[in-house]
């Protein structure tokens, strides 16, 4: 094979795996043009790697991993440009103004999955966007399945509190008969 030429198992994965990597990066960076970025090297590194992670039981999960390595490196950056920011606008005697709230997309899901902390963020981008298990979030994210799951209730109660959705853990009448729990596909889609 000519070294211009691609290997056409990994042209195959790369186009079925493409809209659905793009997705979960947008969710976690909030931003598509970020996402498509983000995909782009993750698929980069995938080339570099294929004969090893076509072999895995699960090349779509090594993809998305570095997927969310990128996205976290990329909020990392994103953070620190910020501080810079506000330590250059403190010096010259400014306040800086902040980043202006769009109330409409405060609404939607995505915005609100963008507020929550990197974490939370993590696992429910990966639980109930890319369909993964608790056990397979766990590796991914270096941590134990208990951990996978405080973090996936404290984010959908966060969203809950977003979409003003009521809160059974919070909002519970004692005296009222129990109702079915909220799940993240009850929730608007983003």
């Amino acid at each position: 094979m000519a070294a211009t030429e691609i290997n056409p198992s990994l042209a195959d994965f790369c186009r079925r795996e493409h809209a659905r990597l793009v997705g979960l990066l947008a969710l976690y960076v909030g931003d598509v043009a970020v996402a498509e970025d983000l995909a782009q090297e993750a698929f980069v590194r995938l080339h570099q790697h294929w004969p090893r992670v076509q072999a895995m039981p699960e090349p779509r999960a090594w993809l998305s991993k570095v997927g969310i390595n990128l996205a976290r490196s990329w909020w990392r950056r994103h953070f620190a440009q910020q501080r810079a920011q506000r330590r250059l606008a403190d010096q010259a005697g400014h306040r800086p103004l902040g980043d202006a709230i769009d109330a409409a997309e405060v609404l939607t899901v995505r915005r609100i999955v963008a507020t929550l902390p990197h974490r939370q963020r993590a696992v429910v981008v990966m639980r109930y966007y890319a369909g993964f298990s608790v056990a397979e979030t766990a590796h991914q994210l270096g941590c134990p399945t208990g951990t996978v799951k405080s973090l996936a209730h404290r984010a959908i109660a966060s969203l809950r509190t977003g979409l003003g959705l009521p809160d059974p853990d919070r909002d519970a009448d004692p005296d009222a008969q129990p109702t079915p729990e909220t799940h993240p596909e009850d929730l608007p889609h983003a």
